[in-house]
């Protein structure tokens, strides 16, 4: 009897595009949530690395371009809902210069649907997840992000 040839087939997802994806979150609301994400036991895509800052409103704006510069493909910035921010009006700020940095975003060619701004509180687990797969599968239709490494690569910092 001789033996047959059988064919092995990789899983899907090998060979298959995983974005970076960086979140810089506040330490109240949405890191909390996130948090809550876990502990439900809630799967979501795990690309996501996680920055946790004390408030939106602290965010500078040039760490995300810092983290286009390290590789990452897509970024996501929460924070707590307008009027529930434990800083007061921490997340009106990080609002206010989120709209003027979309403007300069735009300006530079860097595509907008690479960077999500959103808000989740800490009892909102499950949007938690919804909006990582969201921004996952977003990225990943785009591809990877090398036009921000090329201007960088080329002395455009």
């Amino acid at each position: 009897m001789e033996p047959t040839a059988t064919t092995v087939t990789a899983p899907p997802e090998v060979g298959t595009f995983q974005p970076k994806i960086t979140a810089f979150v506040c330490n109240w609301c949405t890191y909390a949530g996130a948090d809550l994400t876990g502990t439900s036991r809630i799967k979501y895509q795990p690309n996501v690395r996680v920055i946790r800052l004390p408030c939106t409103g602290r965010i500078d704006f040039m760490l995300l371009l810092k983290a286009f510069a390290r590789g990452s493909d897509g970024i996501i910035v929460s924070g707590c809902h307008p009027n529930d921010c434990h800083y007061t009006s921490g997340n009106y700020h990080a609002r206010r210069r989120w709209m003027v940095f979309r403007d300069l975003l735009d300006f530079a060619g860097i595509d907008l649907r690479r960077v999500t701004f959103a808000w989740v509180s800490a009892a909102e687990g499950a949007k938690w997840a919804e909006l990582v797969d969201e921004v996952t599968s977003r990225v990943r239709e785009l591809g990877p992000y090398r036009e921000y490494r090329a201007l960088t690569s080329a002395g455009i910092e």
